[in-house]
């Protein structure tokens, strides 16, 4: 544990709505919300948006009737992960010790820079907010401070300064946990406190100033750690190592109900896709995979199935999902969704053939799935789409699938 380091904390400014501007610049300066799909929730406001009283998380029908002035689109995470990447290229390329911890949030160890870019800790990170700007169209607020949590504080405190940057340094810890409210501190949340305004703890100053004896007793080791990384010591250091996930999963609503067993097999297509050229990109292959599909009325069905050899190829998945697909599906039904669920990952160096597999035709399978991605790179997403018979249906009029239609 050290309490020498400084960390910033780079937070990307309502990141969807700033990459559907990036794509399309008409949306600047207009109340803008992105949503889940056509019957989903707010998940992204532009500060225009905000300013109207539009409320995260609110079903769309309900905004669309009380907040007719913003524009609605539906999310494309596909983009927004592309835009994700190229941030944090920007600060993987600033400092060697980052740590991705969302789309668009990322901690950056900012430890000797000073001395390296021989600018105080202000101007070095005011120029890696302006080269986000500049090279991303991503606008960011930073916060700087002594550990983790620290600079979470910070970050939100930038939001509401010209320049949204915030520097808290040893003097100014004390300042900051006392305009904190204990529920607003990473790792209490609203639940945590409540009960902890309930024992008189109503800041996160009053939380540090408490015997370790006696959060210990209430919260054990998580309390204690939570305390010394707001007193500024540094207990949860910067990794840049990336933790492989358990399971992959993609989903969507259909963007009209639909009882059509072939239109859902394509959608479910699009999602097998989707979750393979991720399994790609962290060099994995999967041995059991999940099909989901979810009525109207929001029943949900899903069941798993063992794949007899790993694969991180369409075909394969397909193959063996499609069967499900069918066992759940009945023609009388309208369903609003399906989807795919990827888990049992086998890296791909730890693989070992199989003396009575087809390996040439795996082979195979594994360069034309590798020749996906890099056509998808190049040229776009869905640039080849694999057995698709039926068009999506069209949005209805006046919500947007894509800016261009402004």
């Amino acid at each position: 544990m050290t309490n020498q380091k400084y960390i910033a904390l780079i937070d990307c400014d309502s990141f969807f709505v700033s990459c559907e501007r990036k794509l399309n610049p008409e949306l600047n300066n207009i109340p803008v919300c992105i949503v889940s799909g056509e019957r989903g929730c707010i998940i992204s406001r532009s500060r225009e948006a905000k300013i109207l009283g539009v409320p995260m998380g609110i079903p769309l029908f309900q905004a669309v009737e009380k907040y007719p002035e913003s524009i609605y689109i539906s999310a494309n995470h596909y983009a927004y992960t592309k835009i994700s990447r190229t941030v944090m290229e920007i600060l993987k390329d600033f400092s060697p010790n980052v740590e991705v911890y969302s789309i668009d949030e990322a901690f950056v160890d900012l430890t000797g820079l000073t001395k390296l870019y021989r600018k105080n800790y202000f101007k070095l990170v005011y120029e890696l907010q302006q080269k986000i700007l500049k090279e991303t169209g991503i606008p960011v607020s930073i916060g700087v401070s002594r550990t983790k949590t620290l600079a979470k504080l910070a970050s939100d405190k930038s939001k509401s300064t010209r320049t949204r940057i915030a520097l808290v340094g040893k003097a100014g810890i004390d300042k900051l946990l006392k305009h904190t409210e204990i529920q607003e501190v990473w790792g209490v949340g609203r639940k945590l406190g409540v009960k902890l305004r309930g024992l008189g703890v109503r800041t996160a100053y009053d939380f540090v100033r408490k015997d370790e004896k006696w959060i210990k007793s209430r919260f054990g080791k998580n309390g204690l750690s939570i305390q010394a990384e707001l007193s500024g010591i540094m207990i949860s250091p910067i990794s840049s190592e990336n933790e492989r996930p358990k399971s992959i999963s993609d989903t969507k609503s259909f963007l009209e109900f639909s009882s059509n067993l072939q239109f859902i097999k394509n959608q479910l297509s699009i999602h097998i896709h989707e979750t393979c050229s991720r399994l790609r990109k962290i060099n994995c292959k999967c041995a059991t995979i999940g099909v989901l599909l979810k009525t109207k009325d929001f029943r949900t069905y899903y069941e798993k199935v063992k794949l007899d050899i790993p694969t991180d190829f369409e075909f394969e998945i397909s193959r063996a999902a499609f069967p499900v697909l069918e066992k759940m599906y009945t023609p009388q039904t309208l369903y609003r969704s399906t989807g795919i669920v990827l888990e049992d990952f086998k890296a791909c160096a730890n693989e070992q053939l199989l003396l009575f597999d087809n390996n040439p035709k795996r082979e195979q399978n594994e360069k034309l799935g590798k020749s996906l991605d890099i056509l998808e790179q190049k040229f776009g997403r869905n640039i080849v789409r694999t057995g698709f018979t039926d068009k999506e249906v069209p949005f209805k009029q006046g919500f947007l699938t894509s800016p261009k239609e402004i």
